[in-house]
């Protein structure tokens, strides 16, 4: 767990990245996001590999907060109650969280170029999946880790393609995000019941209160 000053200082980080760019990410640039005296981003990250480093460091934290949020709901999840958790989540990305997908990106496209970058974001993705997995395992899933990483790809293709791709001048559409979870759920468990939702949407659930 990280100090709350490294935290603010990682959290303007990511703000920058999502706004700015790459290119962007400089500490005297993560200086002025913080709102703090020049100087104090480099006290707390030295080099700019550092705070790389942070970033991804944060977005892990944040995914895990995320999904501890939920473990009450997931621990007692059947596939509909799974599809309708990742309707919400899904739209809670393209919307609130948005910011935080697109430094999510500008963060995978530098680990191109920067092997440590590439091995913090193969790490955490590492243990997210592993997460999945044991939800999977306990629906019954097949083969859960395998499942676990197709859902994780497809989970990235959906919110890649709305907001950078095809459909990102579109507004993100709960019904539209809900069939979606429906049918990605149906895919990695075959068989299973995950009716459509009645009353609840992804606009009328919250994440865990978040």
């Amino acid at each position: 767990m990280i100090s709350a000053r490294h935290r603010l200082v990682a959290d303007a980080a990511l703000g920058v990245l999502a706004q700015h760019g790459s290119r962007g990410l400089t500490h005297r640039a993560v200086d002025t996001a913080a709102g703090l005296p020049p100087g104090s981003t480099s006290y707390y990250y030295r080099s700019r590999a550092a705070l790389l480093s942070a970033c991804v460091q944060r977005l892990v934290e944040e995914d895990h907060a995320e999904l501890d949020g939920l473990a009450p709901r997931l621990a007692a999840a059947d596939p509909a109650t799974l599809a309708r958790l990742l309707a919400e989540i899904l739209h809670r990305w393209l919307t609130a969280g948005r910011q935080r997908q697109l430094a999510r990106y500008e963060l995978t496209l530098e680990s191109v170029r920067r092997p440590e970058v590439a091995a913090d974001l193969h790490r955490s993705g590492a243990g997210l999946r592993d997460r999945i997995a044991e939800l999977l395992t306990g629906l019954g899933a097949a083969d859960p880790p395998r499942q676990a990483r197709w859902l994780v790809a497809c989970v990235d293709g959906l919110l890649f393609d709305n907001i950078a791709g095809a459909n990102a001048t579109s507004r993100a559409d709960p019904a539209e995000l809900a069939a979606a979870a429906r049918d990605l759920v149906d895919a990695v468990l075959p068989g299973r019941d995950t009716p459509s939702p009645t009353a609840t949407s992804p606009t009328s659930a919250s994440l865990s209160g978040q």
